[in-house]
């Protein structure tokens, strides 16, 4: 979707962070913005902060790890709005960092509840709804550089709700019609008040960011990236699974003949 001229758009943790600045970036196009999360006090004010600027934004206080709030939350954006063409799946928390040994069993399920249940509330809700309307569309869940490694020290909690994201986002893409988008976008470390006003200092401008990402979500991108350096560590762990296979698993002639996707093509031809 490359014109986000009066299109309407959806983004969950709009208010702050990532969510607010990829807001600002969808008005500049001209869009109709949506924010969503639980704070009302933030939500008044970033959308105050979009009427002023000139972008047309209006709000709805949801909890995404509520189904029922994402159900209001949708049939407030069609109502309001008469369609939504795109998602921005992005409510997100932190828990304490602490190691899988130490973690409380209910921080996990907390950070589950929003990180991963959370978007796949969204994506299940607002993709029936956009299937239904038939016109192009897009969702884009909002993962992590922890989707693929580990850059933080006993962040394990987090790093699984992100790689869960992953999963998520890929299976959605092909369960989807090809009208709609879907795509995982990829923040690396990004200053926001996720983090601690010290911390968030040394990360990327928010601003920043969503100026780098734009341009891929319009080109319909299926990894939506920003920081140049992770491909380092992506590579370092492709080649770890590589020499495995390399070493314990070589490919050999009909080694397909157990391969799932193939097994499937074939039954359905």
């Amino acid at each position: 979707m490359k014109d986000f001229k009066d299109k309407t758009v959806v983004i969950t943790g709009g208010a702050t962070g990532i969510g607010f600045a990829i807001a600002k970036a969808f008005g500049a196009d001209g869009a109709r913005v949506v924010l969503a999360e639980p704070r009302l006090n933030r939500l008044e004010q970033s959308v105050a902060a979009l009427l002023e600027s000139g972008v047309s934004a209006s709000y709805y206080q949801c909890d995404v790890a509520d189904p029922q709030s994402v159900r209001a939350l949708a049939d407030y954006a069609w109502k309001e709005n008469g369609q939504v063409d795109v998602l921005i799946n992005n409510a997100g928390i932190k828990v304490p960092n602490h190691p899988v040994t130490d973690l409380p069993l209910e921080e996990l399920h907390k950070i589950f509840s929003v990180n991963f249940f959370g978007q796949w509330h969204g994506a299940s809700i607002f993709g029936k709804r956009m299937i239904e309307q038939g016109t192009p569309a897009s969702i884009y869940n909002v993962g992590s550089e922890l989707s693929f490694f580990s850059s933080v020290p006993n962040a394990t909690a987090y790093m699984a709700t992100k790689h869960a994201v992953l999963g998520l986002t890929e299976g959605l893409r092909e369960e989807l019609p090809e009208f709609i988008d879907v795509g995982l976008i990829v923040p690396g470390f990004v200053g926001t008040e996720m983090h601690t006003a010290e911390a968030a200092a040394l990360g990327m401008d928010a601003d920043h960011f969503a100026a780098l990402v734009m341009p891929q979500i319009r080109a319909g991108e299926r990894f939506v990236v920003s920081h140049a350096y992770n491909i380092e560590h992506i590579n370092a762990r492709f080649e770890a699974i590589s020499n495995a296979y390399s070493n314990y698993a070589p490919r050999y002639d009909g080694d397909d003949a157990y391969d799932v996707k193939t097994l499937i093509t074939r039954r359905g031809s």
